[in-house]
């Protein structure tokens, strides 16, 4: 299948958004094996990917008939920023299950923003999936929550509250393109980390060269414009949905690594959590189908 086939796919900006979850689900795993200050982390990640996005957009066809508001823009932009801050942080004060966890309860926040913003009533699908969500990431990640700290556990929450805040605030750019406000935001994240260089050198080696290379160009450069082009097609708490597979495949890349073998009870919940996004994706795009066929 070419790349104009994949997309006018009609599940195209499903298919984006779950590439840009597989893509993210290496954080985890990459940010506890680099021993450096998270917002250093931060920094250097983000100023790789604005370099790789503006390379990127300067090759590419830009996209026709773009008006970007101020105010979603750098709303989008800012939320965004704070979530990658928040979850970097996250992870070198909890455990990376926690972090990833208390992400994830993004969809909640979606909805009750999306509904409120911009009049994007969750449907009973919606609903559904969170509840069945939640008790599988229950499962899976039970032996994972406890060990964190308060601290690490808050900044969680907040980079989940971020992370709804932006999916509704995309949709709320309308005509505007989503990849200039990643753009901005990896700018942002650049501006307000690299001065922490100086303040906590990190020690740099080819490994771990290797490692902010792959994390900047790959895991949040290329899955910037995924997401970007996703959230465009989807609605916010959908896309959310969508990207509970994330957490996911974290074990699945430990095991890769250190040959750790997922509990039964993970692989229990995983298969619930899957269940639930593809069921709610399935039934949300056949009733949008339907409206746009009567409509």
């Amino acid at each position: 299948m070419n790349i104009i086939a994949l997309k006018n796919h009609p599940m195209a900006g499903q298919m984006a958004v779950f590439a840009a979850a597989i893509l993210l689900s290496t954080s985890g795993l990459t940010i506890k094996l680099l021993d450096w200050h998270p917002l250093v982390i931060t920094g250097i990640r983000s100023f790789i990917a604005a370099v790789f996005l503006l390379v990127i957009r300067f090759i590419a066809v830009p996209p026709k008939n773009v008006k970007n508001r101020p105010v979603p823009l750098f709303a989008t932009a800012f939320m965004f920023a704070f979530m990658m801050i928040a979850f970097v942080s996250a992870n070198k004060f909890t455990t990376a299950a926690n972090a990833v966890l208390l992400l994830y309860s993004a969809p909640v926040w979606a909805a009750l923003l999306g509904w409120r913003l911009i009049k994007e009533k969750p449907g009973w699908e919606n609903w559904g999936a969170l509840v069945f969500i939640f008790a599988g990431m229950a499962l899976f990640l039970r032996d994972g929550l406890g060990r964190g700290s308060l601290f690490g556990d808050g900044l969680a929450v907040l980079a989940g509250i971020f992370f709804a805040s932006f999916s509704v605030f995309t949709r709320m750019l309308k005509d505007g393109n989503p990849g200039d406000a990643m753009l901005l935001a990896h700018i942002i994240c650049a501006i307000i980390g690299i001065p922490f260089i100086f303040l906590f050198p990190p020690e740099i080696t080819a490994s771990s060269l290797l490692v902010i290379f792959y994390m900047g160009i790959i895991q949040i450069g290329l899955a910037s414009i995924l997401f970007a082009y996703g959230l465009k097609r989807v609605r916010a708490v959908q896309a959310l949905l969508i990207s509970t597979v994330e957490p996911l495949l974290n074990p699945v890349w430990v095991f890769v690594i250190t040959g750790e073998k997922p509990a039964l009870a993970a692989v229990t919940g995983g298969a619930i959590i899957i269940a639930a996004v593809l069921a709610s994706s399935i039934i949300g795009k056949r009733r949008e189908n339907r409206h746009n066929q009567f409509s």
